[in-house]
């Protein structure tokens, strides 16, 4: 199932999302600074690409994670997770939908906070 999932989930619209995110992957990494949000950036794509079977783990949190979170909460996760929200929302309105739903929230969940969190 999951490879089926994410084959469909790759022909509309996971790959293009998946380059935004490593465009601006590379474009962080432009800078010194912005290296640790370019990192998150390309975890974003990498579970883009294709969420089926896959986890978000928690790791061991740290004070530095912990203020990057909230950095980014403030100027791009709400954005993102609002807008994998909504997506989730469409999803569901369907049976068909319900598990790209699921990958929806994950997503989600991943884009709110994803310092100190690993995709297995």
């Amino acid at each position: 199932m999951s490879l089926l999932g994410n084959i469909i989930w790759f022909i509309f619209g996971g790959f293009i999302e998946a380059v935004g995110w490593w465009f601006f992957g590379i474009l962080w990494y432009a800078t010194i600074i912005g290296i640790p949000v370019g990192k998150q950036c390309f975890k974003l794509a990498k579970m883009q690409l294709a969420p089926f079977g896959k986890k978000v783990v928690e790791k061991e949190s740290s004070t530095i994670g912990f203020i990057a979170n909230i950095i980014w909460i403030i100027f791009f996760g709400w954005e993102l997770a609002v807008a994998n929200l909504i997506s989730a929302l469409i999803f569901a309105v369907t049976i068909i939908g319900i598990p790209f739903a699921k990958q929806s929230l994950k997503l989600a969940y991943l884009s709110l906070m994803p310092f100190g969190k690993d995709i297995k």
